[in-house]
């Protein structure tokens, strides 16, 4: 009974600390004390999280990791610079900071509610900013190609796939990443079955004294069955060359290695580049 009494006494100065803080910790401990359990409405209250709600936010996240996953494998496996492990991390990141902005009332509980904005799509804007500089990151220029915009474009929807799982919609979300695979492969096949113009840039460099006249540039390019135009002349080396730089089309890409098997026999070609364009 001494033994008893003594245990209360002890406790009765940390009860009545706890009664009178506003910490989390402590509002968990007097929701345990009284027995009750946590208002559904307000599912985060503090530390006050339900095993259903623990499961709602790691089914989302694990979710955000599948999808974005499988859009990264498919960049991965055309060797793409932001691949499984950037476009999973991506969907997760975003996924994860949707829940503070559906969540913020119920962790700033301590706050004022004037001081709350409750408003999601603002954190989805600052994400999607965010992302704005990572898919910059991916994009390269290569002499005259730009490379990456498609990734870089992938990286986006991944972003807007795992705004969405936050939200919990996981039917949208789940549509759009086999929306995205579709762009990203068959889409893929379709353009190269497409008859589009497949542009490049010629470079011709000449001694100065032997040096073509752009009329026979233009017909040995249009033998290939390639047309030429935006002819550009320099003089380099102080004058002892001249260089011809003009733009190509063609609807064939493979014209491009046919005409430089063509400039190969040439003599008086000092040098030369053919650089297709494109992503």
């Amino acid at each position: 009974m001494a033994d008893c009494l003594s245990t209360m006494l002890l406790l009765f100065p940390l009860r009545m600390v706890i009664s009178t803080t506003s910490h989390p910790f402590f509002q968990l401990y007097n929701v345990v004390r009284a027995g009750v359990l946590p208002d559904k409405r307000n599912p985060l209250n503090s530390l006050c999280l339900t095993m259903e709600i623990y499961l709602t936010i790691t089914i989302r996240l694990l979710v955000s990791l599948l999808l974005g996953g499988t859009i990264g494998l498919e960049r991965a496996f055309y060797g793409r610079p932001a691949g499984l492990r950037t476009h999973s991390l991506v969907c997760i990141s975003s996924c994860l900071l949707m829940f503070f902005g559906l969540f913020q009332e119920s962790l700033l509980s301590n706050m004022s509610i004037e001081t709350i904005r409750i408003d999601p799509t603002r954190m989805a804007q600052g994400i999607m900013t965010g992302i704005g500089f990572l898919g910059a990151g991916v994009i390269m220029k290569e002499r005259f190609s730009i490379r990456g915009l498609t990734t870089a474009a992938s990286i986006w929807i991944t972003a807007a796939i795992g705004i969405i799982l936050g939200l919990g919609f996981y039917f949208p979300a789940a549509l759009a990443t086999i929306l995205t695979l579709m762009v990203l492969s068959f889409f893929r096949w379709f353009e190269r079955k497409l008859p589009v113009l497949r542009y490049g840039r010629l470079v011709l460099r000449f001694k100065n004294d032997e040096a073509m006249s752009k009329d026979d540039v233009i017909r040995i390019v249009e033998k290939n069955n390639i047309k030429g135009g935006n002819c550009s002349f320099y003089l380099k080396d102080e004058g002892r060359f001249l260089q011809y730089e003009l733009t190509m089309r063609t609807n064939n890409p493979d014209n491009f290695r046919q005409l430089a098997e063509t400039l190969r026999k040439f003599d008086n070609i000092d040098e030369f580049s053919v650089m297709p364009t494109g992503e």
